[in-house]
């Protein structure tokens, strides 16, 4: 969430944290590079198109039509806080994006494309993620390398009690969202992976 220095924000109602797409805001998020830039927002803060475009390798005419594209969608929005001079600042509106079921089950094969391109899109980002933990982990102390965790675990379960397994799971970690830090203290920013499906056993 932003901060607003806006009096009448006080008693206004606060965003969600999450982003609960349906199948029009999804058609307007179902495109790497813009899924690309929002994680960037979400994670690193507000920043403008040239920016975004250094950091991701991209030209500057790219993010700039694309993060208007977001913010017609409703994902990004303006930063003006953080502009001097002419450049455009962007911020993400939300911190998370969530499914509804019905878009798993749309029938219009648009939607279920978008889908389709958005889960591998972020599957992509994790296993880059992931990889670019395993190359710079020497880069770290001790402690936080002992402390990473890369696990996994095979469990027979119903589709029910996968739901619950991972509701808890979600629950979990959003407990560990706002903890306060002493600014002496050694905190890092730290993604948190979370894959769970069903396979055919052989």
């Amino acid at each position: 969430m932003t901060e607003n220095d806006d009096p009448q924000a006080a008693t206004a109602r606060p965003e969600p944290r999450e982003r609960v797409l349906d199948a029009r805001s999804l058609r307007g998020l179902a495109h790497p590079l813009r899924i690309r830039l929002l994680g960037a927002l979400r994670h690193d803060g507000p920043a403008t198109a040239s920016q975004l475009a250094e950091r991701l390798g991209e030209s500057s005419g790219a993010t700039s039509y694309h993060l208007r594209q977001l913010a017609t969608h409703g994902f990004v929005e303006d930063a003006p806080e953080h502009g001097k001079g002419r450049e455009r600042w962007w911020r993400a509106t939300h911190e998370g994006t969530t499914f509804t079921e019905e878009l798993h089950q749309d029938a219009d094969p648009e939607v279920r494309g978008a889908v389709d391109l958005f889960l591998h899109e972020v599957a992509t980002i994790h296993t880059q993620e992931l990889s670019t933990w395993l190359g710079t982990m020497n880069e770290w102390s001790d402690e936080w390398s002992v402390n990473s965790d890369m696990s996994d675990f095979t469990l027979r379960l119903t589709p029910a009690q996968l739901r619950e397994l991972n509701d808890k799971a979600h629950a979990l970690i959003e407990s560990y969202r706002d903890l306060a830090h002493a600014d002496t203290e050694d905190t890092a920013q730290v993604r948190v992976h979370l894959h769970s499906f069903p396979r055919k056993s052989h």
